[in-house]
């Protein structure tokens, strides 16, 4: 009797401590998911595969397509689904999209190659949007302080299909730039995704068609592609020094 009152005393008495162990456990485990999933982790994780993505593109040099040519394995639409899906990761991973549409324009020619060339467009800002939305948002929005910062933040916000669709029409702005900071403010998907797809045409045309004709540099559309390429350029010039001057004087 004397035993089973001892054993039955232990158990007992070692259940406190086994429900204190548990609990704390589970109180550490929901502090470490609360780090985890805090904003400035998530803007951390963004950073460290940002990095990540562009040290991968460094490592394997994508432009080598435009001197050897595309692999001999793929052909027709399977190495167009590839290509697009390769432009669009390699954007991501902050590749110049000119060069890509060069490319785009060498390997399939103008219209398979402009098809391509948007199709990797959106796909590349449809991901950046979204690491930078679900990633980046929360960490950067209390920093957005500031005339300059606060008035992109509300015209993004508010009048976003047109805001965005002047961004990709102007030329100069890095698209991996306009990507994220749309991702920052209030705009939604469709918006984002549309003007991205409608406004990349003119600029995407112009350097697939400078691409798959570059092997006649003096043929009407070779020329009339980089006139398309070169005055929009001008024009975005002279705007943005006008503009940095107002900018000044203010």
């Amino acid at each position: 009797m004397l035993d089973a009152t001892d054993r039955s005393g232990g158990t007992a008495a070692a259940s406190p401590r086994a429900g204190t162990a548990l609990v704390s456990r589970a109180g550490f485990a929901a502090r470490c998911m609360r780090v985890l999933l805090s904003p400035w982790s998530r803007l951390s994780l963004l950073v460290v595969l940002l990095a990540g993505s562009a040290a991968v593109v460094l490592l394997f040099e994508p432009q080598k397509l435009l001197t050897h040519g595309w692999p001999p394995q793929l052909d027709g639409a399977a190495a167009a689904t590839v290509f697009a899906v390769a432009y669009g990761l390699c954007t991501v991973a902050f590749v110049p999209r000119p060069l890509l549409n060069l490319a785009a324009g060498a390997l399939f020619g103008s219209q398979v190659g402009l098809g391509t060339a948007l199709v990797g467009t959106v796909l590349g800002a449809g991901v950046a949007f979204g690491l930078g939305r679900v990633l980046g948002q929360d960490a950067l929005r209390p920093l957005l302080r500031g005339r300059l910062l606060l008035a992109a933040d509300g015209q993004l916000s508010r009048h976003g299909f047109r805001s965005m669709m002047a961004a990709r029409l102007f030329p100069g702005l890095p698209f991996w730039g306009v990507n994220y900071c749309a991702a920052v403010s209030r705009m939604g998907w469709p918006s984002f995704l549309l003007a991205t797809a409608l406004g990349s045409i003119p600029n995407t045309a112009a350097y697939v068609v400078a691409g798959a004709r570059a092997s006649a540099p003096t043929s009407p559309a070779f020329l009339i592609a980089m006139a398309c390429i070169a005055v929009p350029a001008l024009a975005g010039a002279v705007v943005a020094w006008r503009k940095r001057h107002s900018l000044r004087a203010r």
